[in-house]
């Protein structure tokens, strides 16, 4: 390789320039008349410097400029001028006397602006036989060759496009950057940073740019869309000065053809130019958006960091606070605290912000001083805050009282969901359910009006007219998506009544459409994605149902602890998880003293009450399921509501071995069999259940029950009732039937038809510690080895006890596995405790109940 051509790798030229290269090392003395355009740091000086050379190899002399006094270049040297933008009139006129003499080498190097008629005139000469050189950016391709001949080596393609990304492949903003840049991820950020020290290069440039381009820069550096008119107006020019000023800008090599500044050069023309003119620019540039309705946020963010000591209009700040209220409530409710600050009256729009951030606490302090303020707009803003905040904390009546007092126009139907929600006797004929002729009709109150019609409907009328209102009412409001504050979205009490009724895939859809949606906003986000876990806990698909839960971030409020404890153990429970059920006991215990009953509670009160029922703490329950039961009392027990939490008190009964308790929950629920079909199939199969553990199985009814619940939803119940009617028959045919029942209503493959298992064998299902059916029932043998093994000994020394081999032992220990549908010996363990447990704490799986009549 040549050292010409090593540097011209170096120097990365593009394909045209190269090609000039090439031809005047292939024919030195031939003529040459060239212009060579490009902005800024486009390489014009690099490539004259590249033909300096080249010439003077060939011993040619080379004349690099034109003279503002003395003489002319000789007129056989190769004349390179560079910047012949900045010549004045007489210079660009001796140079084009030179180009129409004698043939020459001649190379004019120039920016695309200013274009003085002298310049026109010479680089017309310059093309009559050749079109001029156009100079481009690097493409990425270009910026890699460079940055491996500077380090040596091929760079990490995160490294290319981080250079290329923040140069815009300008070459000298490329230059600069790999010169300070390494090839070192940042461990903090997973990519890599912007030198200080490549920006301070820009230093020089940014401080010598005329005023009018400065001043434009910096509009172009905060973002917001810049029409002629608004240019105008902030530079104080006509259009054609306008397109002057960004001509200008332009052929600095700054401001991209695409009028943005690639970010290394946004942050030099943002810290390095004088701060006064910085400053001053941006708050003109936002009084003149705020006044055409344009956006001002970035304007404002950038007007209000800290350092910048700049000062901002207080209703520009409120305007842009209003602008960031749907993507980022946070930021909003700072704006609307700066603005208040400045004399402006937001208080009331920053705890609206603050609670649709989710900051309750701020939400509720701020709220509380509005509640007592002399304005009436302040008070009726503080008190719906603080009752939609005091709602999500659980405080349900509380929050229904504010609602009443204020006088927002969808408050009357919020108060009315409220009392509803607690039993208020005389609320639910209210006539906030019906249209108010006061405040417009915008899409929360035609929202909230359906929606507490639907919930009014849930107390008498058939569900699927309450749950057709409740999802017209989500669909409402979804155009209104984040933005709205909610004590409790439509979408999510549509999901309760489809949990309550199981019509788990309208519960699905809308919940779906509400997260789509981003309904409510942050404050809403938790209790979405808590109702479709817990749909999908109740399908059986427990493994997603926790994963779901997971994903669930941050601190929660009262009602969204209570469910997120009651998820999680409904999750143990039923995937026979003991250990987890009593690590999530404190917890739920928690949760429920924190949050008062309420009938949209009922649900996790349900779950977390069968489980105390395992854990032998269902009496610290008992005064929370005496006020759900009389809260169904007041309402007149409502089918909708008292069915699940009724079927959750008969399993806890069950668990608890409470006979008479279970048989009032199954009279309950036969009382309201005739609700729906979802009552109908519940009462079945409450009367299936109390049969089955009085050891009275008739397969054929069992059987119907236990698809019943499979179709209404709830596939892992059924599957429990026909395993545990599988273990009480003695009719060997009947448990094959049941068990091939079970395991089809849980997603495993029947078994051979007509199969019956062997005494002892482990295709029966038992009951595990919390209730939930196991796939098989351990021989008297196995049970001995599985109580050896839990004590800790070897298989040596359980050979020893029992007179076996230790080869036995771990046959036994493996068949035990694969019984118990154990992947690995810590699972095994698990489940050999729980059925100690089991044994232990409620007698043998198999003891029949007393026969008792039914209540």
């Amino acid at each position: 390789m040549s050292p010409h051509t090593a540097i011209r790798t170096e120097l990365e030229l593009d394909g045209p320039c190269s090609a000039l290269l090439d031809a005047v090392d292939a024919d030195p003395h031939a003529p040459l008349a060239l212009a060579v355009a490009g902005p800024g740091g486009h390489g014009k000086t690099a490539l004259l410097h590249e033909l300096a050379g080249a010439y003077r190899r060939a011993g040619h002399p080379v004349a690099e400029g034109w003279p503002e006094h003395g003489p002319a270049p000789e007129p056989g040297a190769v004349l390179l001028v560079d910047d012949a933008h900045l010549l004045d009139a007489d210079r660009l006129g001796q140079l084009r006397q030179r180009l129409g003499g004698v043939p020459a080498r001649t190379v004019v190097a120039y920016r695309p602006w200013p274009r003085p008629a002298a310049l026109v005139e010479l680089t017309e000469l310059l093309s009559r036989d050749r079109q001029p050189l156009l100079l481009a950016p690097y493409d990425e391709r270009r910026t890699a060759a460079r940055l491996a001949a500077v380090y040596g080596r091929a760079p990490e393609p995160a490294l290319v496009s981080f250079v290329h990304g923040q140069t815009g492949g300008v070459p000298r903003s490329v230059e600069r950057l790999v010169a300070a840049v390494r090839p070192d991820p940042d461990g903090a950020t997973g990519g890599y940073r912007l030198p200080r020290s490549a920006v301070l290069t820009f230093g020089t440039e940014v401080t010598d740019l005329p005023v009018d381009v400065r001043r434009l820069l910096l509009a172009v550096a905060t973002g917001v869309p810049l029409p002629v008119d608004l240019l105008g107006a902030l530079l104080d020019r006509d259009p054609d000065g306008v397109d002057e000023t960004l001509a200008a800008a332009r052929a600095t090599g700054l401001l991209g053809p695409d009028d943005r500044l690639p970010p290394i050069v946004e942050r030099a023309v943002t810290t390095l130019g004088p701060a006064s003119q910085r400053i001053a620019v941006w708050q003109r540039l936002a009084d003149l958006q705020r006044g055409r309705g344009g956006p001002v946020l970035p304007l404002v963010r950038a007007l209000l960091t800290p350092g910048v000591g700049g000062e901002c209009d207080p209703a520009t700040i409120e305007a842009a606070a209003e602008e960031a209220l749907p993507e980022q409530p946070s930021l909003a409710a700072d704006l609307f605290a700066a603005a208040a600050a400045a004399g402006r009256p937001t208080t009331g729009r920053q705890a609206y912000a603050a609670a649709l951030a989710g900051d309750l606490d701020s939400a509720l302090r701020l709220a509380d001083r509005l509640v007592g303020a002399d304005h009436a707009d302040d008070r009726r803003d503080g008190a719906t805050v603080a009752a939609t905040a005091l709602v999500h904390r659980g405080q349900l009546g509380r929050g229904a009282e504010l609602y009443r007092w204020s006088d927002a126009p969808s408050a009357p139907a919020f108060a009315a969901i409220g009392a509803i929600g607690t039993g208020a006797p005389a609320e639910p004929d209210a006539p906030a359910v019906r249209p108010s002729t006061d405040g417009p009709p915008t899409l929360l109150t035609g929202a909230a009006l359906l929606t507490a019609r639907g919930v009014r409907e849930t107390l008498d009328g058939p569900p699927t007219t309450a749950l057709s209102t409740l999802v017209q009412a989500a669909a409402l409001l979804e155009p209104a998506g984040r933005t709205v504050l909610l004590p409790d979205s439509p979408a999510a009490l549509a999901a309760l009544v489809a949990l309550h009724c199981g019509e788990l895939e309208i519960g699905e859809r809308v919940l779906d459409r509400a997260i789509a949606a981003d309904l409510g906003g942050a404050l809403m986000s938790r209790r979405h994605r808590l109702l479709q876990a817990w749909i999908m806990m109740v399908r059986g698909r427990t493994a997603m149902a926790s994963e779901a839960l997971h994903r669930i971030s941050g601190p929660l409020e009262p009602r969204d602890l209570l469910f997120a404890s009651a998820l999680e153990m409904g999750i143990a429970r039923r995937d026979s998880d003991l250990p987890a059920v009593q690590r999530a006991w404190g917890q739920a215990r928690e949760a429920l003293v924190r949050h008062p009953v309420d009938l949209f509670s009922f649900l996790p009160l349900g779950e977390i009450t069968i489980a105390a029922a395992r854990l032998g703490e269902l009496g610290r329950l008992d005064e929370h399921l005496r006020e759900a039961y009389a809260l169904l009392d007041r309402l007149g027990n409502p089918a909708l509501w008292a069915t699940p939490l009724r079927w959750n008190g008969l399993h806890a009964a069950i668990i608890a071995e409470l006979p008479t308790i279970a048989d009032e929950h199954v009279a309950a629920l036969a009382a309201n069999s005739s609700h729906s079909r979802y009552s109908s199939v519940m009462a079945a199969a409450s009367e299936s259940w109390v049969e089955v553990l009085r050891g009275t199985v008739d397969p054929v009814r069992v059987e119907a029950a236990a698809r019943g619940l499979h179709d209404a939803g709830l596939g892992w119940d059924g599957a429990r009732l026909a395993g545990q009617a599988a273990i009480r028959t003695a009719d060997r045919r009947a448990m094959t039937a049941l068990l091939d029942c079970a395991r089809m209503l849980q997603g495993r493959p029947a078994g051979p038809k007509g199969a019956a298992p062997a005494a002892g064998s482990s295709t029966a299902p038992v009951a595990d510690a919390v209730g939930a059916p196991t796939e098989s029932r351990l021989s008297d043998r196995e049970q001995e080895v599985a109580d050896l093994v839990l004590a800790g000994l070897t298989y040596k020394q359980i050979g020893d006890r029992l007179f076996i081999s230790a080869k036995t032992v771990e046959h036994h220990v493996a068949r035990m596995r694969q019984r118990l549908n154990c992947a690995n010996r810590s699972e095994l363990l698990n489940r050999l405790r729980m059925l100690a447990a089991e044994r232990a704490g409620n007698g043998s799986a198999t003891t029949p109940w007393p026969k008792r009549p039914l209540s």
